[in-house]
């Protein structure tokens, strides 16, 4: 038998023995600075692990109250939760095809934990449901801001090459808006050829929501070359050429889309109605009916009116000092088209028609310089803001990036 002293020491160091055992040891204790990952998969910022997913698509007569019904809620539920999205579900917004989810407890009775309803392509509400509150909240699905390059030679028109080559035929409207006053897309030749580089808005890692910008460009029109370059000045961002002169110009190559020139500007036309040989100083823009016409340059209206013999509702408009255009054979005016108005450049002023001494629907456009009539396919236009003195170094450096990027990209595709 141990003594009393023996055993009080044995005490003592089979305590401290079982405390230090008992101690993690230093090399399993992690520290604040590791991170753990976190393999839980997400959806609409929830971790969906352990949920149900279930999607589902307004139909046309859907509200959210019915929706809520046929969800299985009651009638009082349905009502507190439409009363607590009310603030961000506008049920006049609510389109058919739309689709909307729930996330449920994986349990007997697969509880509904949320519900995600889509407002638009972008933007969605989610509402968390608990047995004590609702919290709703809005969502905004991630949008990818997606570079691309692409290069081609025209067949027919912009729209079926961009088809062709597999890029968003969308595109072809961001090149018609940066090279108006240079290129008319509507006389494109078989021989013209483009290098693009820009940047795309992309949703869900494929959904395009068709917004573009012009990372630089390079087109070959008609035995020209006409460069893009975007450059910051004054704020604002703006294309300039290869000097440094904007692309910008004071009036647009054409008035409207239109499908074919039937007559140009000559001393001497035979006209269809009257028999007989006259001065067309217009050119004839043919189109259908109704197509919109726009103001090829800021300016005010200083004339409106109609010509029985002649020109039909026509729209006149003074640019500066010198310049002013005629729009003529109008089907009808744009809402507040009046004598005084002042115009910005591409503004819609009115619809093509057959209005007056006209065979059909077109458009007879007119430009006068110094008050004498000149022909519009002609008239050369001075460009605006060109990049100033002082910020031709940053430019040039820009310039050289765009022209790297548009040249390297070409060649690693020809190379795939």
């Amino acid at each position: 038998m141990l003594c009393k002293p023996c055993a009080l020491v044995g005490c003592i160091l089979f305590v401290l023995f079982w405390s230090f055992s008992c101690r993690p040891d230093k090399k399993d204790v992690i520290p604040d600075n590791i991170i753990v990952d976190d393999t839980c998969n997400y959806l609409f910022d929830i971790c969906i692990d352990s949920l149900i997913l279930k999607e589902y698509k307004f139909k046309t007569g859907d509200n959210m109250s019915s929706v809520l019904i046929k969800l299985g809620f009651s009638a009082g539920k349905s009502d507190s939760i439409y009363r607590a999205a009310s603030d961000l579900l506008d049920p006049k917004k609510l389109r058919a095809g739309l689709p909307y989810f729930t996330l449920s407890k994986q349990d007997s009775l697969q509880t509904i934990q949320y519900i995600i309803v889509t407002k638009s392509l972008i933007d969605l509400v989610v509402i968390k449901l608990t047995d004590n509150e609702i919290v709703v909240s809005p969502f905004q699905k991630e949008i990818v801001q997606k570079q691309q390059f692409v290069s081609g030679s025209v067949k027919s028109s912009l729209w079926n090459e961009m088809k062709s080559i597999g890029a968003n035929p969308l595109l072809a409207n961001e090149m018609s808006d940066v090279f108006a006053w240079q290129v008319n897309f509507f006389a494109l030749q078989p021989k013209d050829s483009f290098r693009i580089l820009y940047t795309e808005s992309i949703l869900d890692d494929s959904v395009s929501l068709n917004t573009f910008v012009i990372d630089g460009a390079i087109f070959l029109h008609e035995g020209k070359t006409f460069e893009a370059i975007p450059f910051m000045q004054d704020s604002i961002m703006e294309y300039f050429d290869d000097d440094g002169q904007s692309l910008r110009r004071e009036f647009l190559k054409a008035p409207l889309e239109f499908s074919r020139i039937s007559s140009r500007f000559t001393n001497s036309r035979f006209h269809p109605i009257l028999r007989t040989y006259r001065a067309h100083h217009g050119v004839d823009y043919v189109a259908p009916a109704g197509t919109p016409v726009r103001t090829i340059g800021s300016g005010k209206i200083i004339g409106r009116g109609y010509e029985a013999g002649g020109g039909g509702n026509y729209l006149r408009i003074q640019h500066n000092s010198v310049y002013s255009t005629v729009y003529m054979h109008l089907r009808g005016f744009a809402q507040g088209m009046n004598v005084g108005r002042l115009l910005q450049q591409g503004d819609v002023i009115g619809y093509v028609g057959s209005t007056g001494l006209s065979t059909g629907a077109h458009l007879d456009f007119r430009v006068y310089k110094n008050g004498k009539p000149i022909d519009p396919l002609k008239m050369e236009s001075p460009p605006a803001y060109p990049v100033r003195p002082e910020l031709r170094d940053s430019f040039y450096v820009v310039k050289q990036q765009v022209y790297k990027r548009l040249l390297e990209t070409d060649t690693i595709m020809n190379n795939e």
